[in-house]
């Protein structure tokens, strides 16, 4: 952690922090300037501090998962890749859409998605959004171009015109909350300035962040706008992938049964208005997802 240090120089006052850290076998230090008086938010000052230090470790674990992933799917067939992306697709449709509330079981999704076995006694709506996300999620990978506001538009049409055509594929001109949240978002009147201003944000970022850190900030970003009325998180979750895969990095799912700590990460970088909290959750969570091709 960041310690507090201040110097008196001449009589004057000055604060910085100092974070002490090992690499290569050696004890090093580094400083960060405060100013002549303690920063009333320096609590947060000291967290983005030293989360610098993780990022820097971090991004060589990151680009070894890259590195590796892609070396293997050098040497395995056609086939079995296909493979593996369906079932990465059903998966990612069953946790995606459970976090969201729907009813649909792991084998459910299975059967539905690769047998075309419709569950019995499920709700319609369920059905066809598992139905319709799964195709996004191909639509999705299979795009070219850089996303833009008119396709997330498309890709938000695309899963809810069979189930919510009043909202599908429209920009929200009412206040909503999150369930079970404390944090308020943005005010319709704000939303479509905030998604032209994410757009910008991204175009931006892309050349210079590292892909991860770019997938969560997009993640993150967007499901603050919370733009449309329903569907937040899906279409979140989706350019989340998109960011990843787009940069040849392998994509993640978020198991519904981790939801409890991911909507705590988003929660509290929505309230602190630190990203770091979140984007920090995300490494974690994507490193122990491939902790076995980070080396």
């Amino acid at each position: 952690m960041a310690s507090l240090k201040k110097k008196i120089v001449d009589g004057n006052t000055y604060f910085y922090l100092e974070h002490s850290f090992r690499k290569d076998g050696k004890v090093l230090k580094r400083e960060k300037y405060l100013g002549t008086a303690i920063p009333p938010n320096i609590d947060a000052i000291k967290r983005e501090f030293v989360f610098g230090f993780y990022v820097e470790k971090w991004y060589s674990i990151l680009d070894a998962i890259k590195i590796n992933t892609n070396e293997e799917k050098k040497h395995t067939p056609k086939s079995a890749l296909r493979k593996e992306e369906q079932t990465f697709a059903v998966k990612f449709t069953y946790n995606t859409n459970r976090i969201e509330g729907s009813t649909l079981s792991l084998r459910e999704t299975a059967d539905l998605l690769e047998r075309g076995i419709t569950p019995a006694h499920k709700p319609i709506a369920d059905i066809k959004e598992t139905e319709a996300h799964q195709k996004v999620f191909h639509e999705m990978l299979n795009y070219q171009k850089d996303f833009s506001l008119n396709i997330i538009l498309y890709w938000h049409r695309q899963l809810f015109k069979d189930t919510k055509p009043d909202i599908a594929g429209k920009l929200r001109t009412h206040q909503v909350a999150i369930s079970g949240s404390k944090f308020m978002p943005p005010l319709a009147s704000e939303v479509e300035f905030l998604c032209r201003e994410f757009i910008g944000w991204y175009n931006l970022n892309k050349k210079t962040l590292h892909p991860v850190e770019l997938a969560a900030g997009v993640h993150l970003k967007f499901v603050t706008i919370h733009p449309f009325s329903d569907g937040n998180g899906r279409i979140s979750r989706l350019l989340m992938n998109f960011v990843l895969n787009k940069s040849k990095f392998p994509m993640l799912d978020i198991p519904y049964t981790h939801r409890s700590g991911y909507y705590t990460a988003l929660e509290r970088s929505q309230i602190k208005k630190e990203e770091g909290i979140f984007v920090y959750w995300l490494f974690r969570r994507y490193i122990k997802e491939y902790q076995h091709y980070s080396r």
